[in-house]
């Protein structure tokens, strides 16, 4: 009896063994595919701003690390504020017309680049590497422009909201809007992929949330209940993170047209915030 439960014993460590092997292997190759199910970069620009009407400076910046990233500066006649634009995972500075027409007609001039690996900018995507690109493209507005921080207004949608907050919590701008964005890489998975993020590492983070804590200038968040890709309530979750004076907007339509499908409210909204003293 006792010589025979050796073989049981050596053929369920073998297959804990192989299942140990298997899931590691899942694990790894997960891991190295989240880049490519994280950030869909397009490298051939659609247009420029002279395509849509709007005169505009061609920029190439810096960032610590040495990539060179490519943007377009949009001036506003007489206005002495900025907007920093950051732009969602997909696609690039080209396919933002739309929004950046919005801004303008709001009175700001309009700063707007592509991260690494996006449109012309050099490089490959990652998390540390859009943060870099978020304080370059600030540094840009600050020396190069010679625009304050308070008159500068940092916007953030989709993926573009959790680069926008961490660089709020590291600068003082002036005000700073999130859209439909999220609270956190792991809030995100829990609702998009439970099952697969109780077996998978994940490789980032994006804590808008945690970030937002350390914002003092006042923010505002747009998200609406119709949004398909980013759940509303990680918007709520955001808002909650927030700091007074905060304010929420809610929009109507999916992820990618929600800010059109929301118009004139959507413009008025942000030009009430844009108008309201600061505290």
């Amino acid at each position: 009896m006792g010589s025979g439960g050796a073989p049981v014993k050596r053929a369920m460590a073998s297959t804990m063994l192989i299942v140990l092997l298997a899931f590691a292997v899942l694990n790894g190759l997960m891991y190295l595919q989240q880049p490519a199910k994280t950030f869909f970069p397009e490298r051939e620009l659609s247009a420029t701003p002279a395509d849509w009407g709007l005169e505009y400076e061609e920029v190439w910046c810096g960032t610590l690390d040495g990539i060179q990233l490519h943007g377009w500066y949009i001036p506003s006649q007489g206005s002495r504020r900025a907007l920093l634009f950051f732009h969602g995972n997909g696609g690039n500075i080209s396919h933002r017309g739309d929004s950046i027409a919005i801004f303008l007609r709001l009175g700001l001039n309009v700063f707007i680049s592509d991260y690494r690996g996006y449109g012309r900018s050099q490089g490959t995507p990652s998390e540390r590497g859009l943060s870099r690109d978020a304080a370059a493209a600030w540094q840009y507005l600050i020396e190069t422009k010679g625009f304050s921080g308070t008159d500068i207004v940092i916007f953030g949608r989709s993926l573009g909201g959790a680069m926008a907050a961490t660089l709020a919590s590291e600068v003082r701008p002036g005000r700073l809007i999130l859209e439909s964005t999220f609270s956190s890489a792991r809030d995100f998975a829990k609702v998009a992929f439970p099952v697969l993020l109780r077996l998978v590492l994940l490789r980032y983070d994006f804590d808008t949330a945690e970030r937002l804590t350390r914002v003092t200038c006042p923010v505002l968040l747009l998200h609406s209940p119709e949004d398909e890709i980013m759940p509303f309530q990680l918007g709520e979750k955001v808002y909650r993170a927030a700091n007074e004076p905060k304010g929420f907007v809610t929009m109507r339509g999916d992820h990618n047209t929600e800010f059109l499908q929301s118009q004139p409210g959507y413009e008025q909204e942000l030009r009430r915030f844009l108008s309201t003293a600061v505290p």
